[in-house]
């Protein structure tokens, strides 16, 4: 009774309250459902996509890898299988990196097209939050003809991950000095600060390093910062390339 008595006198504060931030939370709860259906739609798009790979490739051939992901990605359209990723090839070919880093595995689509293209001595890490897809990727990349020490998985977050590559430079004997190439292609919110770390880390080949960032819902405003960041830097950074088909742009880092 008393809980009552004092919640009269407030009842018009509390209506006009949640009145004011009605939209605020029902925004809210829309982008926490958005992102639980894409988790939800992610994990079985990974499952969906290496069971066909996995069934219908030839193992151990790379061609018959990549050609049975643009087979499946012809009845299941995806934007993680997609021939207009194939421009990654021209960033990949015109850095020739010896050490890449890619922050997003996805379902190993991406990850089989940067091996291929790498040198005999050359390396792949590659960060991917999800475990299952770090699970299935790595195993794609395998059944792709690709061995252990060619690449490496690690089983985190971005941000969690990074702090921690260092030591995987030093261990790299003949890769230089840091990567030569960094693909992002993971939550696109995390690009700037994820750069900064890398920055922070010195984790960037001095002699210069390729940046590729990929917008998969094709909204500008997800690059806005990270691309502020990179133009405001022009003795470290110049746009390359910008693929407007699918909002991927190029920086490449500078010497100091």
């Amino acid at each position: 009774m008393w809980l009552l008595a004092v919640s009269v006198p407030l009842l018009p504060a509390i209506v006009m309250a949640s009145g004011r931030y009605r939209v605020k939370v029902a925004a809210l709860c829309h982008r926490a459902l958005a992102w639980a259906l894409r988790l939800v739609r992610g994990k079985v798009c990974v499952r969906s996509t290496h069971a066909y790979v996995f069934t219908n490739c030839t193992h151990g051939r790379v061609d018959s890898v990549l050609e049975t992901f643009d087979l499946y990605a012809e009845t299941h359209p995806s934007l993680c299988i997609s021939s207009r990723i194939g421009k990654l090839d021209e960033v990949v070919m015109r850095a020739a990196p010896s050490l890449v880093l890619e922050l997003g595995m996805h379902c190993g689509y991406s990850s089989v097209r940067l091996l291929r293209l790498l040198p005999p001595h050359g390396r792949l890490l590659t960060v991917e939050v999800d475990p299952l897809a770090a699970e299935l990727g790595e195993e794609i990349i395998l059944v792709a003809g690709f061995k252990h020490s060619q690449f490496q998985v690690v089983t985190s977050s971005s941000a969690e991950a990074i702090p921690t590559l260092r030591p995987v430079l030093e261990a790299d004997k003949g890769t230089g000095e840091g990567f030569g190439l960094v693909l992002m292609d993971h939550d696109p919110q995390q690009y700037l600060p994820d750069l900064l770390a890398l920055e922070r880390e010195e984790l960037l080949s001095p002699s210069g390093c390729s940046l590729l960032l990929i917008s998969r819902n094709r909204r500008a405003e997800e690059l806005r910062d990270v691309l502020q960041h990179i133009r405001a830097r022009p003795d470290r950074y110049c746009i390359k390339s910008d693929f407007q088909c699918m909002m991927e742009r190029c920086g490449c880092a500078l010497s100091d």
